[in-house]
C-alpha cells in the first residue's frame, strides 16, 4: 500500500552556505525590539539606527510626499514662486487657498526641499523647486501621475491580475497589441503630447554621448511626435530622418516636422512593427524608451526587424533606464516595475539582459556608451551582423 503523502519521508534540506546562515542571523537579531532599543541608545550605533528608522517612515509617508508634490504642481505654486518670494497671506491669495492650509502646504514642501523659508517669513524656491520651473516635462509627468496613484490604490489587487481595466492601459493604449490597429487620432492625442515633453528630458543626453552626425540617415522607431529627431536635426544639419510609429502618431510627427522647417529632410512612415517590416534606407534605428513597455516576444519581433532593416554593419542605438543602473535601482525596479505593470506590458531590463536580446537579433558589437545621468537613461550602441540571417 502506498505511503500518504503527508507520512512520506522529507529529503532533507541542503546545508545553508555561510552566507544564509549570516544573513539569518542578521534578520533575527535586527527584528528583535530589544536589540533596536539597544542600537538607538548605543553611541556606535545610534546614528545608524537613526537613519534606518527615518528611511523605514520615509518608506510609509511616501505617498503623502508624493501628494505633497502633485499638489504644489497642480496648483502652478513653482511658477508662482519663480517671479520671487512671497508671503504666505500673499500666496493664499494666488492659490485660493485658507490662510492656514496655504501655510501647511508650504511647511510641508520646504520639509521635503522644495522650497525654502527666509528669515523675514517669505517662501522661495529651493534647488529642486527650482529645477521643476527648468524642467516642465518632470512637473507634465507629475501631473500625469494622477493615474498611476488610482490604478495602485489597491497594489495587491493589481498584482494577482484582479484589478480590471487600468487608467494606464488606457492611457497607452499600444501597450493592449489586440487594439494596437485600432487606435485613433483621438486615442494618440495625450501620451503623443506627454512622450515628447518627456523626451525633451533626456535627448540631450542621448545626442551629446552619441555623435548621430557620423551617419547618413537616422531613423527612430517608436519616435511619437518627432522631439529625438528634432533634438537630433539641430545637431546634425546634414543629417537625413526617418520616423515609424504608428499612423495618427506619425501624422502628428509629419505637422512637427513642418512646424520646424524640415519637411524637407525628415519623413513620418506610419506602420505597426508588430505587422509590418521596417522601412530600409537609413543607416541607424534608434529605439528611445521603446523597449522597456514591451513584453520579451515584443521585444525580440522588434530587435528582428530592426535587424532586418538596417544595412550590412548597420547601427542600433537603445536608450532607456534599466534595472541594476548603481544609485537608480529604485527607479527602475520599483518606479518602472510598478508603473510598466499598471500599464499593461513591459518591465525595465538589466544590461546582460539586453545583450542576450540583441545577441539572439543577430546584433554584434553590443556596447554601452556612457550618459551624463544614467539614472534617466543608459545607451547601448549594437551593430547589424552581416553573416546573420
Amino acid at each position: 500500500m502506498a505511503s500518504s503523502p503527508s507520512l512520506a519521508h522529507k529529503a532533507p534540506a541542503p546545508p545553508r552556505s555561510w552566507r544564509e546562515r549570516w544573513l539569518a542571523f542578521r534578520t533575527r537579531t535586527i527584528a528583535n525590539p530589544a536589540f533596536q532599543r539597544w542600537a538607538a541608545s548605543f553611541p556606535l550605533t545610534r546614528r545608524i539606527a537613526r537613519r534606518n528608522t527615518r528611511a523605514l517612515f520615509d518608506l510609509c509617508a511616501g505617498f503623502v510626499y508624493s501628494q505633497v508634490l502633485f499638489a504644489c504642481v497642480r496648483l502652478d505654486l513653482f511658477t508662482i514662486l519663480s517671479e520671487g518670494p512671497l508671503a504666505p497671506e500673499a500666496l493664499a491669495g494666488r492659490l485660493r487657498l485658507p490662510p492656514e492650509r496655504t501655510l501647511r502646504l508650504l511647511k510641508a514642501a520646504t520639509s521635503l526641499d522644495l522650497l525654502t523659508v527666509l528669515p523675514d517669513g517669505r517662501f522661495a524656491l529651493a534647488d529642486l523647486g527650482a529645477a521643476l520651473v527648468g524642467n516642465p516635462s518632470i512637473a507634465a509627468m507629475i501631473d500625469h501621475h494622477s493615474m498611476l496613484y488610482e490604478d495602485l490604490s489597491d497594489p495587491v489587487a493589481l498584482l494577482r491580475g484582479e484589478s480590471g481595466p487600468t487608467r494606464l492601459g488606457g492611457y497607452w493604449p499600444y501597450a493592449d497589441r489586440t487594439k494596437a490597429d485600432l487606435i485613433g487620432e483621438g486615442g494618440v492625442a495625450a501620451y503623443s503630447a506627454l512622450m515628447a515633453a518627456s523626451q525633451a528630458l533626456i535627448a540631450e543626453d542621448i545626442l551629446d554621448a552619441y555623435p548621430v552626425a557620423r551617419h547618413r540617415c537616422l531613423m527612430d522607431v517608436g519616435g511619437g511626435e518627432g522631439a529625438f529627431l528634432r533634438a537630433a536635426a539641430a545637431r546634425a544639419p546634414a543629417l537625413s530622418l526617418q520616423l515609424f510609429d504608428l499612423p495618427p502618431v506619425a501624422e502628428r510627427a509629419a505637422r512637427r516636422f513642418a512646424e520646424a522647417g524640415l519637411a524637407s529632410r525628415a519623413a513620418a512612415l506610419g506602420g505597426s512593427f508588430l505587422d509590418d517590416p521596417l522601412p530600409t534606407g537609413a543607416d541607424a534605428i534608434s529605439l528611445v524608451r521603446v523597449v522597456h513597455d514591451h513584453d520579451d516576444e515584443v521585444v525580440r519581433l522588434l530587435l528582428r526587424r530592426v535587424h532586418d532593416a538596417l544595412p550590412s554593419e548597420g547601427t542600433l542605438i537603445l536608450a532607456e533606464p534599466m534595472s541594476g543602473t548603481d544609485g537608480a535601482k529604485p527607479i527602475a525596479d520599483a518606479y518602472f516595475g510598478f508603473y510598466l505593470l499598471a500599464m499593461g506590458s513591459g518591465r525595465c531590463r538589466s544590461l546582460p539582459e539586453l545583450s542576450r536580446l540583441l545577441s539572439e537579433a543577430g546584433f554584434v558589437g553590443v556596447r554601452e556608451v556612457a550618459t551624463r545621468r544614467p539614472l534617466l537613461t543608459r545607451l547601448v550602441t549594437a551593430h547589424r551582423d552581416p553573416s546573420h540571417t
